[in-house]
């Protein structure tokens, strides 16, 4: 009786609440009014945004919506829970405001006869910390995302939304984006209007030190790198430096064929203040390095197919994009079935770019491709259980958050193992026709239409299909399905290209710098285990040598072999190990508890190597080679 009593009160509260109108779905037709974004990003001290949204209305009811499915995170990762002190007003008469109880990203409002528009104020509590998210406001410099600090009206498809942004920055700071400026005010910045789709496809960096490069002087459609930096010292590119990221412009070119953008504007940040970036835009890109990106370029190599991934996604991921991702508004769900395209082959381009520009040595390139290999030939056991297609649903499953055991339960693994899957492709094609075509042949007629247009051209599965069949015809819907649904190996395209991977007892240089930067042992081919400087042990690899002797993520190595631990310690005992029957002995604390584990594995240290195939010509080399 309780029971049937508390539903029937449940079902007469429910009643009594007043309904909501549904949220209405984006239409084709073209909106009336223009949207007004304006920013105040001058509290660097708290890290707070102050945004206004004039949003055009008519009487009735209206639904805000806040951006919920953000492009490039191919997920609903908005971030909702930084919007706070959301005031509605009506000529300056405030109005009720409700969200929606199903979607807590829609707000309702009821729109007062003779009003054509309404203002929202809310503040955007941007993070404090690593915690609450990635860091964009720094005392140096600020990164504005307008999918953050901007809200619109439901109802209307974002491309026929017009729009117009402002932001008012702290006195003197320079910044950068694709919006055109209208006018500057002093220390605000007035933008051309534009769609509110190209809006939010078009962030903000703004600071203290700032340099622009020109990298295509005299081009009709300029590219130019903007470049801020927590101190002005960072700011000192070589002419070499700069001549290897002009190449990048000038080897795309030949790639693709075709720009797809009036302008293009790398947005780079040397920072180890503001949070890490790397995220794609149609005619600009966000991205972060190290402060020394430029004056410890020697030890920084691992970071620079950044920019060549975040431009080539200009073409894949912008232009030519997933028809399933290709959606009418930010509120609308996508589809993330070809991420292996958008993401894996793009993955492929950015480090054979970085090697056709100069930016990676062939060297450099080998060995980095050797890492990737290693990952899908002994890191990823959960490619037993887990298709490579199931890892495009990772960014709404996982949403980038850390995991138990990552080599197992597998996360977006589309990008590298797209890259893998592509590395074959490029393989097969040159096979098939005598080394006559190959993948840039694909890239150039697939990305490569439409030159100067930026509007999105979506793309399918039989589309991809049908464009390899007309480079060199074979039965590649098979071939893909096969890859991406089944669970063998992704490495085939290494011999395919004249290499073979094997394991040393010595890490090639793009391993000592993950090593380095990770500030740990990387032991998962060997031991089966990452184990931080600290003695915290990360990834434990599924069914290796660390796991079966119950080793697993979070505990802490105190000691190795009787002795403090230090991840050279741990090395030399694996390295004895080889030659020495007895187990690795480790002491282990977990909680309050410390045990003894002892590791019975003597097959000494495993790092990866690419090396030649003897008698096969040398494919790699011929990818790798400046056009």
């Amino acid at each position: 009786m309780k029971t049937r009593a508390l539903v029937m009160s449940v079902l007469f509260a429910l009643a009594a609440t007043p309904a909501l109108a549904q949220t209405p779905p984006p239409g084709d037709a073209a909106a009336q009014g223009l949207l007004r974004i304006d920013v105040d990003a001058r509290d660097l001290a708290r890290r707070i945004f102050k945004v206004t949204a004039t949003v055009p209305a008519k009487p009735g009811p209206l639904t805000l919506l806040y951006p919920q499915w953000i492009p490039g995170n191919h997920s609903p990762t908005g971030p909702i829970d930084k919007l706070a002190g959301l005031r509605v007003t009506a000529n300056g008469k405030p109005l009720a405001w409700q969200r929606d109880q199903f979607n807590v990203y829609a707000f309702k409002v009821e729109v007062p006869a003779g009003v054509s528009e309404i203002v929202a104020h809310f503040d955007f509590l941007s993070s404090q910390g690593g915690s609450q998210g990635r860091v964009v406001m720094t005392p140096e410099m600020l990164n504005l995302q307008w999918n953050a600090n901007s809200l619109y009206p439901a109802g209307v498809d974002a491309r026929n939304l017009q729009a117009q942004a402002s932001v008012t920055l702290p006195k003197g700071w320079a910044y950068a984006t694709a919006l055109e400026t209208a006018r500057r005010d002093g220390d605000t910045v007035v933008f051309k209007p534009i769609s509110y789709d190209h809006l939010v496809d078009s962030p903000l960096f703004a600071g203290e030190h700032h340099q622009r490069i020109d990298l295509d002087p005299g081009a009709k459609a300029p590219v130019h790198l903007n470049v801020f930096a927590d101190d002005a010292k960072s700011l000192k590119p070589t002419d070499a430096q700069l001549k290897a990221h002009r190449a990048l412009v000038q080897q795309a070119d030949k790639l693709y064929g075709a720009r797809h953008y009036d302008h293009y504007e790398f947005l780079l940040a040397l920072t180890d203040r503001l949070g890490g970036i790397g995220l794609e835009h149609h005619r600009s890109s966000e991205n972060s390095a190290d402060p020394g990106y430029f004056t410890e370029w020697d030890s920084n190599a691992w970071m620079r197919d950044l920019l060549p991934h975040e431009y080539t996604h200009s073409w894949n991921g912008k232009y030519r994009r997933g028809a399933d991702l290709a959606t009418a508004n930010f509120n609308t769900p996508m589809g993330d079935s070809l991420l292996w395209v958008y993401e894996g082959q793009t993955q492929f381009w950015g480090q054979v770019l970085a090697a056709r520009s100069g930016l990676w040595t062939t060297e450099q390139a080998r060995d980095m491709l050797a890492n990737v290999a290693a990952t899908y030939d002994r890191g990823r056991p959960g490619l037993a259980w887990r298709p490579l297609q199931d890892t495009t649903n990772d960014p709404t499953i996982a949403q980038r958050r850390t995991l138990p055991y990552r080599n197992y339960q597998m996360s977006e693994d589309y990008y590298s193992g797209g890259q893998m899957l592509w590395l074959e492709v490029e393989g097969k094609l040159r096979g098939l026709t005598g080394n006559r075509r190959s993948l840039d042949d694909f890239a150039r007629a697939f990305f490569g239409v439409g030159n100067g247009d930026w509007d999105v051209n979506p793309y399918t599965f039989d589309d991809v299909v049908a464009t390899l069949n007309g480079i060199a015809p074979y039965d590649w819907a098979s071939f893909l399905r096969q890859r991406l649904d089944g669970h063998g190996s992704l490495t085939g395209g290494l011999e395919l290209a004249g290499w073979k991977l094997v394991y040393r007892d010595a890490p090639n240089e793009a391993y000592k710098a993950q090593e380095k930067r990770a500030k740990a042992a990387l032991l998962a081919y060997s031991l089966g285990a990452t184990v931080l400087d600290s003695g915290v042990v990360g990834d434990v690899v599924w069914d290796s040598p660390a796991f079966n002797a119950g080793l697993a993520p979070g505990m802490k190595v105190i000691a190795v072999g009787g002795r403090e631990y230090s991840s050279q310690r741990l090395k030399d005992a694996v390295a004895a190990a080889a030659t020495d029957k007895a187990p690795i002995t480790l002491l282990v604390k977990q909680f309050d508890r410390i045990d003894t584990m002892k590791i019975d594995y003597h097959g000494g240290l495993q790092y990866p190597v690419l090396e030649r195939i003897s008698g096969r010509p040398d494919r790699l080399a011929e990818l790798w080679k400046a056009r």
